[in-house]
């Protein structure tokens, strides 16, 4: 079975785009604001973009707050050629202490991180279809910690029940995740050392 490169579907998507007459509205969801950097900066060339910050995955409150305030001052400090806006959540942790039972000893990149993946996209795609986006998509891909398959096939699924298309990525192909290193530094963005979750905290 040969390796689809999403990367290179991404691309070819954006380039339709340049023909189109009105430009689209695409939620991103966003887990920080280092992974969305790069993806801004791309991505804010072709769409008008709503930050998405729904990550109930986040723990301790301080640690979720914090990134979430970080991700604002990105986009208040950053340029774009199309208008990028921001858009709060609950902090929805029993959300993930619910989809996380049971798998609580699984590994990095296991089941549960799969179901994480899962209830994020999910929201994401449910917003995006109430609130009329033309696209969803997520920074997630941007993390070489993180499985761009699964993200792409869930993202893939989602679309199919809502019918809002998902913008299949792996951001960190053609040094996107070397450029979200650099934008952080650029503008002394908190870079936390661990996904998010208590169970990825202290491996």
């Amino acid at each position: 079975m040969i390796k689809r490169n999403y990367q290179r579907e991404m691309e070819k998507t954006l380039e339709n785009l340049k023909f189109t007459k009105r430009t689209p509205r695409l939620l991103l969801h966003s887990c920080c604001a280092p992974c969305s950097s790069y993806v801004l900066e791309v991505l804010s060339n072709f769409f008008y973009i709503t930050v998405f910050y729904y990550n109930p995955n986040i723990s301790p409150i301080d640690e979720y707050e914090l990134r979430k305030s970080e991700q604002k001052r990105l986009i208040e400090s950053l340029n774009f050629k199309n208008h990028v806006d921001f858009l709060d959540c609950d902090y929805e942790d029993y959300e993930f202490k619910k989809i996380s039972k049971g798998l609580e000893n699984e590994p990095e990149k296991g089941k549960r991180c799969f179901k994480c993946y899962e209830l994020r996209l999910g929201k994401t795609a449910l917003t995006a279809k109430n609130l009329g986006y033309n696209f969803f998509t997520t920074t997630l891909t941007v993390s070489p910690y993180k499985n761009a398959d699964w993200i792409n096939q869930i993202g893939e699924n989602l679309s199919a029940e809502c019918g809002v298309e998902f913008l299949n990525s792996d951001f960190k192909k053609n040094d996107g995740y070397k450029r979200s290193i650099e934008l952080s530094r650029k503008y002394n963005l908190y870079r936390q050392n661990f996904c998010g979750c208590k169970f990825s905290r202290f491996k």
